[in-house]
């Protein structure tokens, strides 16, 4: 009897001991989780599942707390902690329920220096602006390195035209043809940016009656529907140039859908297009064809 008594208590304390392992074993996993922020649909690190939301980001200019903690099968208050560490980190800008991605501000660099940026971009666009020029138009050729190769491309044609620029570079390229007229806009001289702006370029552009106009930008932003600059006088150049001439485009390769300067001239639904080298994102052509922005690649 006492035997099978004291079987009895051993097996009882195994049951116990096994018990007492269960539970610790299932709250070592619960503490795993919780230090490694992992979900029932995730076995992502801390780091990993970050990455993947600046992956996102990228691929949609935005992304939603909600979404995101459906996706990782982390709770939203985990999520809301990986955007806050991101956005210390300078990498995203959060907004109510989500976060966006943060536009660059570019620094002005010289005109020489910038022509060797972004070369056969520039010549892609170029060659896409030249097409839509007329024989006999009056061409507005904007400050702007890819006006530049675009004055190259009209410099070696035939055909006859009148150049109005306010770019000291064009005016040279431009002088060698003796089919083409050019026109100076003077004013106050902007030697970053080699071209003339201020009261008198204002005066004189507001004046003119371009055919087609090819206006440079520092940013483009689809989303806001806006084209900025960085110089004020500069910029109210350009706005007053969109207003006189009948057919405007913006030209401007791809890196600068991406990049702001600090003063929006013009919105892009008010132009006939805005020229770029390459696709922009599926996200970014939606909200064009929505916005009735019309983007020109090719």
């Amino acid at each position: 009897m006492l035997k099978e008594n004291a079987c009895q208590e051993f097996s009882q304390k195994i049951k116990n001991a096994q018990l007492l392992m269960q539970q610790n074993f299932k709250c070592a996993i619960m503490y795993l989780n919780i230090y490694f922020d992992r979900g029932d649909k995730s076995t992502m690190f801390l780091e990993e599942r970050q990455e993947k939301i600046l992956e996102i980001l990228a691929e949609n200019g935005k992304v939603l707390v909600k979404e995101l903690a459906e996706k990782f099968g982390v709770t939203e208050d985990s999520i809301r902690k990986d955007l806050g560490t991101l956005e210390q980190d300078g990498k995203l800008k959060r907004t109510y329920g989500g976060a966006v991605a943060i536009r660059e501000k570019i620094h002005v660099a010289e005109a020489n220096k910038r022509r060797t940026l972004d070369v056969e971009a520039k010549r892609k666009i170029a060659t896409i602006a030249f097409k839509l020029i007329n024989p006999q138009d009056m061409v507005f050729l904007d400050v702007s390195t890819i006006n530049i190769a675009l004055a190259d491309l009209m410099s070696k044609s035939t055909n006859e035209y009148k150049v109005v620029t306010n770019m000291i570079d064009i005016i040279s390229i431009l002088a060698v043809n003796p089919k083409i007229d050019v026109i100076c806009v003077g004013g106050k001289i902007n030697k970053s940016r080699d071209g003339f702006c201020g009261g008198m370029a204002y005066d004189y552009v507001s004046r003119l009656k371009p055919d087609i106009a090819f206006i440079g930008a520092v940013g483009v932003d689809v989303k806001e529907n806006s084209a900025s600059t960085y110089n004020i006088d500069e910029g109210h150049t350009k706005t007053k140039l969109i207003s006189v001439s009948k057919r405007t485009y913006i030209v401007a390769q791809m890196s600068k859908f991406s990049t702001d300067g600090n003063y929006t001239f013009t919105t892009l639904d008010t132009l006939s297009g805005v020229i770029t080298d390459t696709k922009p994102k599926d996200d970014i052509c939606k909200t064009a064809e929505e916005s009735g922005i019309n983007i020109i690649c090719n």
